[in-house]
């Protein structure tokens, strides 16, 4: 880096110093420190968002190292939220970082919502639980706060077929089509998704595990690190007035 150049001095050149200022300024709530929540929040860091909101219980485990960046070894066992506000503040020393240690669920989505999401510019939606997210979706359309929920990118191989749509735009993801049906059922009339157009592979049978026994998804590192990217960019585009 040259003398005169710092941390933002090239997204400078893209969005002018009022965007840089409104980056700043900005407080984004991630709920879910996952393989999308935290590969999000860490490009929203370098991207100079000022003020995060952080949610999540989980601490890391071994199976999270393919494509959390809060994963490493030396983390492993550590609130996912703690390390990934350490990051933040590697990253950008300035900026604020509230913890919240919870579970977010459709039991308590308006507790949350109340004492933080209607503090926040953007939230982004990075859990897994459908339930959840269609309680956040109802809260956003009550209150009129931006929201977009990252749907499902298991046993998917082609990030290239990612794209933001309106929940009733989607197609090829079973967890939209889950998404779309109750939101039709309780009148969450829009909700901004990422979400793939890929037909889900079937995934293989683990060794020691009979044909036909549940198993979890399979999941590729690079792909919740580029929806995490995504969002990101979705987040900062709104931000800075650059949607479209």
């Amino acid at each position: 880096m040259s003398a005169d150049e710092d941390a933002t001095s090239r997204i400078e050149r893209l969005i002018g110093p009022e965007g840089v200022e409104a980056l700043a300024a900005a407080t984004v709530m991630v709920i879910g420190i996952g393989g999308v929540g935290s590969n999000c929040a860490e490009a929203l860091a370098r991207g100079g968002v000022g003020h995060f909101i952080l949610v999540d219980h989980d601490v890391g485990e071994p199976s999270n190292l393919n494509r959390q960046a809060v994963a490493w070894q030396h983390s492993l066992g550590q609130k996912k939220t703690e390390v990934m506000r350490d990051m933040i503040a590697d990253i950008n020393p300035t900026a604020t970082v509230e913890v919240v240690d919870a579970f977010v669920l459709e039991e308590n989505v308006d507790a949350i919502v109340s004492d933080y999401a209607l503090r926040a510019d953007y939230v982004v939606d990075a859990i897994d639980t459908v339930s959840t997210k269609l309680a956040l979706a109802q809260a956003a359309q009550e209150h009129g706060f931006w929201l977009v929920s990252a749907m499902g990118g298991g046993n998917k191989l082609h990030p290239e077929l990612l794209r933001f749509a309106d929940i009733n735009d989607t197609f090829n993801c079973r967890m939209s089509r889950i998404m779309r049906k109750e939101c039709r059922k309780r009148g969450i009339r829009r909700l901004r998704v990422l979400f793939s157009t890929e037909e889900a592979r079937a995934a293989t049978t683990p060794e020691g595990q009979e044909r036909g026994q549940r198993g979890g998804l399979g999941t590729m590192p690079y792909f919740p690190p580029i929806m995490g990217q995504m969002i990101a960019g979705e987040v900062i585009r709104t931000i800075v007035g650059l949607k479209g």
